[in-house]
Formats: structure tokens, sequence, C-alpha cells
């Protein structure tokens, strides 16, 4: 392949990519997080996406109706070759990467580890992309994380993989601030379009070997885990603070509720009240102006609120339709 360095001169700008042989990009990925690094190696001139691997289609809603992954969408939306294989073991696994001549491969939250032998099948390996500042928060659910623990920075690390956990030497790494208003769901949007930006460029200058893998300390790694629904459910006697913070950075799943009369309550939206003072944990008190209930420190006024079964409201409209009693409590 024959390399370009802008240093060489503007006017060689306009023909770069006559120059430049194509990279045959192997993609590897699932959930929307991963949509818009697809879209911008697909838009690259000198990368041709040989391949786009993603999970299988699976049951999902009321109905059970099985439900495509938005890589699959996306990829199937740009023209592009699109495999679902249930696992990437196994010698046929092999010889279907090796029959698209890859020459790097591309990881955005795919959903499954990658094992050595297919780590070792492509000339410069497999990049892949994680919304942390690693080796901080390796592991599934690392945007959670920051946003539970309160963080004021995260960013995207892309690295050189591995068969370990998110732990194989950082290619390049990003940062981002984490602002007050940030769920979970807005700040996975606004790191998967900064992967999106940074990407194209990383896969060409690693291909072209200006880019050098730097070894993760792995004194400093900290690890996090998938989450369930249960991890939504609210702990009344915990700080409003932490509360808060659950809030946000479980949207848009499992989403922070509680229950009330044996029905589930989502908390979409609330905020610290600190000019109240604070109710007996998980009790209701109704004000002129919110719906303040207790935690173990402040009272936190809830918002928006979105009953089983119903749409979202705001919380002193859903005080009112659901006809409780002065000093009703959220079931223990």
């Amino acid at each position: 392949m024959v390399g370009f360095d802008a240093r060489d001169g503007d006017e060689r700008i306009g023909v770069l990519y006559d120059m430049v042989e194509s990279i045959r990009v192997l993609f590897l990925g699932t959930p929307d997080f991963a949509v818009p690094s697809l879209h911008a190696l697909a838009a690259q001139p000198d990368m041709e996406i040989v391949l786009v691997v993603t999970q299988p289609d699976r049951p999902a809603g009321r109905g059970r109706a099985l439900q495509s992954p938005p890589i699959k969408i996306a990829a199937l939306e740009l023209g592009l070759p699109v495999w679902q294989p249930t696992t990437l073991r196994g010698a046929d696994v092999e010889e279907r990467i090796r029959l698209v001549t890859p020459t790097v491969g591309v990881v955005v939250a795919y959903g499954e580890l990658l094992p050595r032998r297919v780590l070792e099948l492509l000339p410069y390996g497999f990049l892949n992309v994680h919304p942390s500042l690693l080796p901080r928060y390796r592991g599934a659910s690392p945007i959670q994380t920051a946003l539970l623990n309160g963080d004021e920075i995260t960013g995207v690390t892309i690295i050189l993989l591995t068969p370990e956990l998110d732990a194989g030497p950082i290619v390049r790494q990003v940062t981002a601030p984490i602002v007050p208003e940030d769920t979970g769901q807005t700040l996975s949007a606004r790191l998967a379009a900064l992967a999106a930006e940074i990407l194209p460029e990383t896969v060409r200058e690693w291909v072209r070997g200006r880019l050098t893998a730097v070894p993760q300390d792995e004194q400093q790694a900290t690890y996090t885990r998938p989450l369930n629904k249960e991890d939504g459910r609210i702990n009344w006697a915990l700080p409003a603070e932490q509360i808060e913070r659950a809030i946000r950075a479980l949207q848009p799943w499992p989403c922070a509720w509680t229950m009330i009369r044996g029905r589930r309550l989502i908390v979409l939206r609330a905020h610290l009240a600190h000019h109240r003072e604070s109710p007996t944990p998980g009790c209701l008190v109704p004000t002129s102006t919110e719906l303040l209930v207790g935690t173990g420190s402040c009272a936190l006024a809830l918002d928006i609120v979105q009953p089983e079964g119903k749409r979202s409201m705001g919380g002193l409209d859903w005080w009112r339709g659901a006809r409780l009693a002065p000093g009703s409590c959220f079931d223990a």
C-alpha cells in the first residue's frame, strides 16, 4: 500500500484516495451504539466493509417477535453483507472470515469475546471501541457506571483486542465531559458520535503503521458488570444524590423503578429538594408545586414518572390520579 502524509503538501490531498489501496474492514457490532461507527467507516472512499457480523435476531417485546439488531438494519440499508453466527468459535467461522480477506477488524459493542484463533486471522488484528477511559470501567456497563459514580469526565478508548476482557493495549483515547443532565441514553449517543468521529482516521493510521499501541496499567483497572432489571429498583434509604444519579444513569434500560400497591412505577426524572426536610425514606408528600419523596438525605422531587402500562406524566399528575392517602409510602 502506498503511504500518504499530509506534510508532503496540500497539493497531494486531492489525490489521496487514488493513491491508497482500499482497506478491507471486517465490522462486528450489535446495538444502536455501533451504528454511527458503521456509517462513518462505510462513508470512507479508501475503505471497504467486506462483511458485517452481528448477533442473531432475537425475540423481543410482549409478542416475542424476532427483532433484528440495529447494526443488521443499518448494514442492509447500506447494502452491506451481513452474517449472524450463533458463536465465533469453530473452523467454519475462521473459514468464513478468511474468505472475505479483511485487512483489519473493527469491533463496536459486538456482545461476545473473540477467541484467540479469530484474533490472529487478520494482518492488522481487531480494533475495539470502548466507551470509557480504559483501564477504568472495563466490561459491560461503563457508561452507566460513570454516571452512577458521579464522574465529570469519560471518553472513548480504541484498543487492539486481546482475548482478555477490554485489556488490550491502547491505540487511541479521547475524553468527553459528562454534563449534569446526562442520562445513560444521552451520554451513550454522544460517545457513539465521538467514536464515529475518530474511528476512520484511527483505522487508517493503524494500518499505515503510524500509531503505537500502549499497554494498559493493570493496577488502575476497574470492572463493570452487565445490568439486570433488579438493578433499577430504588432503595429510598440511599442519599438523594445517589438515587438521582441512578434515575439518569439507568435510562433507557433497566430504568429506575419502585413499587406501590404492588404495581411498578418508573421514575424518569427527579431533582434534589434541598430546601425541604426529607420525609421518611420512601414516603410521599405532595405540595402545591411538586411531589416529594423521602430519602436517606434530603427530599427528592419526582418530576416525571411512568405508571405500569401507562404513558409518562408529571409526578403530581400521577399522585392526583392514583388517589393515594396522605402519608402513603412506596412498597418496601
